[in-house]
């Protein structure tokens, strides 16, 4: 039986929407698909505003294989939690899904 595949990666410098767009082009890139994205904006007491954006993912075979949370801090770090069902998802897409993360956002990406 096989598990799920979790990245957490924190971001600076990025906006949570321009992080969303490039992930769910990837996603979809690899066969992935939404349908019900919650995008919510929230303000904190300095005035600023703090993002949040959760989407259920689905496989080629509309199974749903995953989830993407993204938070986006008044700080200006983001931070973003995606969970992907290794029984709906060959290993060879979530490799190739991992490299393309990677290659595309980790120059943003904070190294702890």
């Amino acid at each position: 039986m096989r598990g799920v595949t979790q990245m957490k990666k924190t971001y600076r410098g990025l906006n949570p929407e321009m992080l969303y767009d490039e992930v769910r082009d990837l996603l979809s890139h690899r066969g992935i698909t939404f349908t019900d994205t919650r995008m919510q904006t929230y303000s904190v007491q300095s005035g600023a505003t703090q993002s949040r954006v959760t989407v259920p993912l689905f496989s080629t075979d509309n199974h749903e294989c995953g989830t993407i949370h993204i938070l986006g801090s008044a700080g200006g770090d983001v931070r973003m939690t995606l969970d992907l069902d290794e029984q709906h998802l060959a290993p060879d897409v979530l490799e190739a899904l991992k490299s393309d993360i990677d290659f595309m956002l980790g120059s943003y990406e904070v190294k702890w």
